[in-house]
């Protein structure tokens, strides 16, 4: 099969576009033949070996979790899809290897849900680790309902976006950060837009004189430092990014794969409760230009590789 892989880490330099063998499939997980998969930070960050203390990695690696496909077929013991299922999934294994930028990946079904009706497959790959890291962070930790004002910084991005909405459907009311060229695409989620930067703090004062009730930290470092003041309970921080959210009294999170948080968000977006922002899609050969991008941190939306 055609697959992106890297055989030692480095940065996007070391990906190679060539032929690897079709993965083996387990008895509880599918075959996948991939149509779409999104670039994600983590995609890069553990390609640089910065998740070498966590997982054994066994080199060549696919790289990629995020995954929009078709089931070729399933494993010994896998009554939840057939042949032919639409499915969507963020395939995080315990180890770093076969991921999803190549043609097939085999899925454990605990990773899947089935793919969204209205959703192409380039937008439907751009929600599964997304939209998970928002839900989890949203309904899991921060308990967002009805009445609650919620920060999310970055709003603009994968993540942020899908937090604006998901507080939205919520019942909260929202405030983003946001750059100024962003501030109408956040307003277009439902959000209310701030710029970051010095002075963030007095800014988002002007909207909310009492502070916020949580906080969806998606930056780190001075973002954090900020939310601890402008938050009415530290404990309704909540930071994908930065461990010094946790001596403030908030949470440090690591998103994890679900299929029923999956499901319930396949079914928001199918309602059309929420939707996924595409920046660029780059056809699978040209990965490294898909990561350099992504690296950058400055695109709204996902960035989303295409296998024909």
């Amino acid at each position: 099969m055609k697959a992106v892989s890297y055989r030692a880490y480095g940065g996007p330099e070391v990906l190679e576009y060539g032929e690897l063998p079709e993965p083996k499939v387990g008895p509880d997980a599918v075959l996948v033949r991939v149509e779409a998969a999104a670039v994600n930070p983590v995609d890069w960050k553990a390609q640089a070996g910065h998740l070498n203390s966590l997982l054994d990695v066994a080199f060549p690696v696919v790289p990629g979790w995020d995954v929009a496909g078709v089931v070729v077929r399933g494993g010994l013991d896998t009554p939840e899809f057939r042949e032919g299922d639409e499915v969507i999934g963020y395939v995080r294994k315990d180890s770093l290897s076969g991921g999803t930028f190549a043609e097939y990946v085999a899925a454990p079904v605990r990773t899947l849900a089935r793919k969204p009706a209205g959703l192409s497959f380039a937008e439907a790959a751009g929600l599964p680790l997304a939209g998970l890291t928002a839900y989890q962070a949203l309904i899991g930790a921060l308990r967002v309902g009805p009445g609650d004002t919620l920060l999310v910084h970055a709003a603009a991005g994968g993540v942020g976006s899908l937090a604006v909405q998901l507080g939205r459907h919520r019942g909260a009311r929202v405030i983003g950060t946001a750059s100024p060229r962003n501030h109408d695409f956040v307003r277009a989620l439902g959000g209310e837009p701030v710029r970051y930067g010095d002075g963030l703090g007095d800014r988002v004062r002007e909207l909310a004189p009492e502070g916020v009730d949580a906080v969806f930290d998606l930056v780190g470092g001075d973002a954090v430092t900020v939310s601890a003041d402008l938050v009415k309970d530290p404990r309704r921080i909540a930071s994908i990014v930065d461990p010094a959210v946790v001596p403030l009294g908030g949470r440090y999170l690591w998103v994890r794969p679900d299929a029923t948080d999956l499901t319930a968000l396949a079914d928001l977006a199918e309602a059309g409760e929420i939707a996924v922002e595409v920046a660029k899609t780059f056809p699978l050969e040209r990965a490294a230009e898909a990561q350099r991008l992504n690296a950058g941190g400055h695109t709204r939306g996902k960035v989303v590789v295409t296998v024909p």
